[in-house]
């Protein structure tokens, strides 16, 4: 980032709370930092020296059931088929114990599932966190309280917080990248940016379709939808591209002059400018064929089975290994066993398995697993009771996710839920505790990343979180 900001940058420099534009804090903030990181280009304050400097999260959408992956409940086991005395849905309903079997991983011990071997020989790494709580028990608005922090009202989402409060690395590449979102469950709230400056919302790749995915990933690919369009310009070189592009500058910078609060303007600015820029470089960072064999073994593309999964594991090692700072990866099999879940969850388990693995493998050899956040999670949990044969409800009072890198501790877990798995009671963690903890490891503290709108202050935790301190490294 060049030292004089254009003029849609100072115009985003007095009409928001921002002290240094999107790529920095509230000028409350501001005057409270404490110390510079020692991120590389553009250079950022934070509010204390970061962990972490970038964050991808692999979403899990359906409600994983914790209580077969990652929190062993011994009573459950032991209790299998006895009535069910928690929940209120529990009425008729028996306890289910662990549909297959956990095992301990590591030098730590850890007990998680026997369905997740490539995630288990990382145990060590894994910040488990069996203490998670939420607010409502429903996909759609439980999706977005865990993306944005509300489910009740349009709210930025955490990406787009940790856009605005940090910025990108790279400039030709977005700050934060969403690869394959649904379509449902909120939609594109779960990586808007609300009433921030337009320049933090997440930018989509794909369309939640296989072959969007795949030409998406590779430059020879014969399949017609590519997922981004225009990266090339058939009608104009690219020095006939960049006076187009100055003159439309001129014309909407003249128009900020007349009508000084523009935002979407001044969104349009950024985006036009950033979509120029970026086609120089995402061609390269998307060509997934450039990896070497290892690599693409390792994740396992091309291996007899729906490899979407590994693909997107690969793309966002090399999008945040380009600097772009929030990428998250969506599951491609949904995690909703309300019925068969003995025999769906395997199915669930494996198509993300590997390429997780593999994904914490790579961080690791290349020396970024240390500043690079790696989070592994759904929306809630799922029941101990079964209210058919073979499947769990949803659970919101009590359910479990994991942190690698990024400043947190290896090789534990974090709370717990009662003895069969109903409700969190030990170091409960609420999304908004998740949510501080999470920016805190990025070196912000929540209650100072502020966003004045419509004469209010808001920030990403509203009145709570607290962060976990005793996860951190």
């Amino acid at each position: 980032m060049d030292s004089t900001p254009s003029l849609s940058r100072r115009a985003l420099l007095k009409r928001s709370s921002l002290g240094l534009g999107w790529l920095a804090f509230s000028a409350l903030a501001a005057r409270d930092v404490e110390a510079a990181t020692s991120l590389s280009a553009p250079k950022v304050r934070t509010h204390f020296p970061a962990r972490a400097r970038r964050v991808i999260v692999l979403t899990m959408r359906g409600g994983p059931s914790h209580v077969d992956l990652l929190d062993y409940k011994p009573d459950l086991e032991r209790y299998s088929g006895k009535p069910s005395t928690r929940g209120t849905n529990a009425q008729g309903a028996n306890l289910l114990g662990p549909v297959h079997p956990f095992r301990r991983y590591g030098e730590s011990g850890l007990h998680m599932t026997s369905l997740l071997p490539r995630i288990g020989e990382h145990a060590d790494d894994l910040c488990v966190i069996n203490s998670m709580h939420t607010d409502v028990p429903n996909h759609a608005p439980a999706v977005v309280q865990m993306h944005t922090g509300s489910f009740q009202f349009v709210r930025p989402s955490l990406g787009a917080w940790t856009l605005y409060g940090l910025g990108s690395e790279n400039e030709n590449l977005p700050g934060f990248i969403t690869l394959n979102p649904p379509a449902g469950d909120g939609g594109s709230r779960n990586y808007g940016n609300a009433f921030l400056p337009s320049v933090c919302q997440g930018t989509r790749l794909g369309t939640g379709q296989l072959p969007g995915l795949y030409s998406l990933f590779f430059k020879n690919s014969d399949l017609p939808d590519s997922g981004i369009s225009n990266l090339e310009n058939s009608s104009r070189s690219s020095a006939q591209q960049r006076r187009q592009l100055d003159l439309i500058r001129e014309m909407n910078e003249a128009r900020l002059a007349r009508e000084p609060h523009q935002p979407e303007v001044e969104g349009m600015i950024e985006s036009f400018e950033l979509a120029f820029r970026m086609q120089t470089e995402v061609p390269d960072v998307l060509d997934i064929e450039a990896e070497p064999q290892e690599t693409l073994d390792l994740y396992g593309v091309g291996q007899g089975r729906d490899d979407r999964f590994a693909r997107q594991c690969i793309l966002a090692r090399r999008l945040v290994e380009s600097g772009v700072r929030f990428v998250e990866v969506a599951s491609p099999l949904d995690w909703d066993h309300h019925t068969l879940i003995s025999q769906n969850l395997p199915k669930s388990c494996a198509a993300i398995d590997q390429a997780t693995g593999a994904l914490i493998t790579d961080l690791k050899r290349r020396g970024m697993l240390e500043d690079t956040l790696v989070i592994w999670g759904g929306e809630f949990g799922r029941t101990p009771y079964a209210p058919g044969l073979d499947g769990r409800d949803h659970n919101h009072r009590g359910f479990s996710l994991w942190m690698a890198g990024g400043g947190v501790k290896g090789g534990i877990n974090y709370g717990a839920t009662d003895e069969i798995g109903y409700e969190a009671v030990d170091n409960p963690m609420h999304i908004r505790d998740w949510h501080a903890t999470v920016l805190h490891l990025l070196g912000l503290d929540h209650t100072r990343l502020i966003y004045t709108y419509g004469g209010q202050e808001f920030r990403l935790t509203d009145n709570g979180g607290q962060v976990a301190k005793e996860i951190l490294v």
